[in-house]
């Protein structure tokens, strides 16, 4: 449990010293709804055919870094199924919150047990769902991050954009820090963080140089909890309380207010000048609809502009373009439909278009609505 017998790669080669890698694994993924379910969601899939589930995928670039320092938060739902899918993941580093809290609260709870075990201990957050293609690239970031954030700044990577999303929050670098690590990227302090925007206003965010936000925040563990205390201190105080007592962590988590560690932290901390921003040189994407999962997929040649998760011998397509999921063990037939998504599920069988895929959470939400939690 100390640092000491934490401190190699997986790989046995060493690890960054004091780093804590976070990962929060939490939420349904309702926008890939029939495929991410409350009770298995996106990170618990192979999405990208890799044969890995996103979790794993996130394991294995972070542990070169951080060694056995990997750290989950997931439900009590997921937690079986997430310490058989990564079992170099140590007992001590599962933490299990009794209900959602958003992001902070769970970021929050890992840094103060880091902080409790290692006074210099350093934590990056990174979701479990992301798909990042260049890990060498995101080594090489994280590994900037970790030693800006050791001067007591809370440190984002901030993606370079590909196109003016509408679907991701963006940072706003301002002037270059004087202090950058030899050898690394320039990093920037962060003006301001800025809201998901429209497609008119996304492009002159490109223009500008403007980043994506990927949620991805590097910071010394207690630095951390001091900047919670400076604008949630009832926060800061159950955090530490439940990092003390383990055993009162469902007394102490009921009464937690739910907070995102953008608005709570991350935002304020910018106004404050305490937020620098690395340039991150690596693809990446959060898979968070259909249109963004079918980017990920090659091509079939027996299925000539039908891109296809799954199994695609058991697909047939004529003059028919999009993507089809197949899960349900059927064979799917697509004929003379073009920019089409199938998902085709045990139970569930989804048809919809590229168009309209943002919309997937409203059938969600109708089900709900209809009583129907068995499907969603």
């Amino acid at each position: 449990m100390g640092t000491q017998q934490q401190g190699a790669s997986a790989g046995g080669s060493p690890a960054l010293p004091n780093f804590y890698a976070v990962v929060p694994a939490g939420g349904a993924g309702t926008r890939l709804w029939p495929l991410s379910r409350a009770d298995r969601p996106k990170f618990l899939h192979d999405l990208t055919g890799s044969g890995q589930s996103l979790l794993q995928q996130t394991a294995r670039r972070l542990q070169p870094l951080c060694g056995q320092r990997l750290m989950v938060v997931t439900g009590p739902t997921h937690a079986a199924e997430v310490a058989e899918s990564v079992p170099s993941l140590l007992a001590c580093n599962l933490f299990v919150e009794p209900s959602p809290r958003d992001s902070l609260p769970a970021i929050g709870w890992a840094a103060a047990v880091a902080a409790r075990r290692d006074p210099e201990a350093v934590i990056g957050s990174f979701a479990a769902d992301h798909v990042i293609e260049d890990e060498a690239a995101f080594r090489r970031c994280v590994t900037a991050a970790v030693a800006l954030a050791r001067r007591d700044v809370l440190v984002t990577l901030g993606v370079q954009p590909t196109h003016p999303a509408t679907g991701f929050g963006y940072v706003r670098p301002g002037p270059a820090c004087a202090w950058n690590p030899d050898g690394t990227e320039s990093a920037y302090r962060v003006e301001s963080f800025v809201e998901k925007p429209s497609a008119e206003v996304a492009e002159r965010y490109v223009r500008e140089g403007q980043l994506w936000n990927a949620g991805m925040f590097v910071v010394r563990a207690a630095f951390l909890l001091q900047l919670i205390e400076r604008w949630q201190p009832d926060l800061a105080r159950g955090l530490r309380a439940a990092a003390a007592d383990p055993a009162a962590i469902e007394s102490i988590w009921s009464v937690l207010p739910a907070r995102s560690i953008d608005r709570a932290v991350a935002e304020p901390a910018a106004d404050a000048g305490q937020v620098v921003v690395v340039p991150a040189d690596f693809d990446w994407d959060d898979l968070g609809t259909f249109a963004a999962l079918r980017q990920h997929l090659g091509d079939v040649p027996q299925h000539p502009g039908l891109r296809v998760l799954g199994d695609p011998s058991t697909v047939l397509s004529v003059d028919s373009t999009g993507m089809v999921v197949t899960r349900g063990g059927r064979t799917v037939a697509v004929l003379g439909v073009h920019d089409v998504v199938i998902v085709d599920t045990d139970d569930v069988l989804l048809v919809t278009t590229s168009e309209r895929v943002e919309d997937v959470t409203t059938i969600v939400q109708a089900l709900h609505r209809g009583g129907r939690k068995d499907l969603t």
